[in-house]
């Protein structure tokens, strides 16, 4: 029993991955592909939390117990705190990136702008920048 107990957390981060990449891959809308990415990033929490822990440990503070005392690893508890602050600055940063983007196109859906892609080549390919409609300022 105590060596299954050992695999959940793995089990845990497994599954929370397979389904935040499945949502990833099957995505239509950028909000949507955000949130799944989230998921991805809690399965890491999950793993390094399993990684760190100890059965039959205290908490990391030795101020009333004896040394020698197992404890529960505290470096994996402050990779997990950084890893949060670095799965909200970068969710904050994709959300503002999907604003652009419906502001520029209207549409959230990835399949809706692969056409301005190809818009996009071809005007840079004639020698105009997107939106100079060719016009050059004279130096």
């Amino acid at each position: 029993m105590n060596a299954a107990l050992g695999m959940l957390p793995y089990a845990v981060a497994a599954w929370l991955f397979g389904a935040g990449l499945y949502g990833i891959a099957t995505s239509q809308n950028f909000i949507h592909l955000v949130g799944c990415l989230g998921v991805c990033q809690s399965a890491t929490y999950v793993l390094l939390l399993g990684l760190g822990y100890r059965w039959g440990s205290i908490a990391p503070i030795f101020y009333d117990h004896p040394p020698g005392t197992p404890a529960v690893d505290p470096v994996m508890q402050a990779l997990v705190l950084t890893d949060i602050v670095v799965g909200a600055t970068l969710t904050a940063l994709l959300l503002v990136l999907t604003i652009q983007v419906y502001k520029r196109s209207g549409s959230l859906d990835p399949e809706q702008l692969r056409p301005m892609r190809a818009e996009g080549s071809s005007e840079r390919a004639n020698g105009s920048a997107p939106g100079d409609d060719g016009k050059r300022a004279a130096s």
